[in-house]
């Protein structure tokens, strides 16, 4: 082989390498690519399962927050984070603290109103609310999240590593403003995939707590559980309280 077809032959290859790798980012960017999808028991995890059916419906707790923030991701909200007089966004907009109020929602919880009492109850714990609580919006801060359910819920590892103690329901904060709910669907390590809406252009179930861990983004890590809390925190989900057409009614 002569020196000029080795350096086409070399140049060919080089071409491919980068082919494939585009292509390649290309699919992960818009979350087409085949990945793998293993459940808890695949790696011996024991699923936890809530003692709390709030509304009844023969679905424990953490598996109604979870199918609530899938029902979101699925029906891919058009991101928008503008202010909404009256709080809830349209049932076809949304961020990433929209998918936790309907996760709850879903569980049947007022997230809304449970956010606003205790935020009367104890501005001085809200900072980002402070002394003008805003209740149009202080239920759709991840911050105001945070600290609710740093306050009510059960705080938990953020390593991904320890694998069984990341459960379908769980609520994940990341950074300082994204927030999502863990799946019950598990990657070829066993790390759950993560339900969120960061206005991907494709999939909002994905499997990228290992790349957030990577960066050091994983700031907080909730199961809520409300067995352990107290009566006046709770708040029901009630249809008629709620205008139709604003908030997914």
């Amino acid at each position: 082989m002569t020196k000029a077809h080795k350096r086409k032959k070399a140049a060919m290859i080089l071409i491919s390498a980068i082919l494939v790798l585009l292509i390649a980012s290309v699919c992960s960017y818009l979350h087409i690519c085949p990945r793998g999808r293993y459940s808890a028991a695949d790696f011996g995890i024991t699923t936890v399962r809530s003692a709390v059916d709030y509304n009844r419906n023969g679905i424990d707790d953490y598996e109604d927050i979870m199918l609530g923030a899938r029902l979101d991701a699925q029906n891919h909200v058009r991101y928008n984070p503008a202010y909404v007089a009256g709080g809830y966004p349209p049932a076809d907009e949304g961020v990433c603290a929209d998918e936790i109020w309907r996760a709850f929602k879903h569980a049947g919880y007022d997230l809304k109103a449970m956010i606003d009492r205790d935020i009367a109850a104890y501005p001085g714990a809200y900072l980002r609310a402070g002394a003008k609580p805003d209740p149009d919006i202080d239920f759709r801060r991840v911050s105001n999240l945070d600290v609710f359910f740093r306050r009510y819920a059960v705080s938990l590892t953020l390593d991904i590593r320890d694998r069984a103690q990341w459960q379908p329901g769980d609520i994940v904060k990341l950074g300082r403003s994204h927030i999502g709910v863990v799946s019950d669907i598990r990657d070829r390590n066993g790390v759950p995939y993560l339900i969120h809406n960061n206005n991907q252009p494709w999939n909002r179930e994905e499997d990228v707590l290992p790349l957030y861990a990577a960066l050091g983004r994983v700031s907080g890590h909730y199961r809520f559980d409300a067995g352990r809390i107290g009566g006046p925190v709770l708040a029901a989900w009630i249809p008629a309280r709620h205008e139709s057409g604003t908030d997914g009614e």
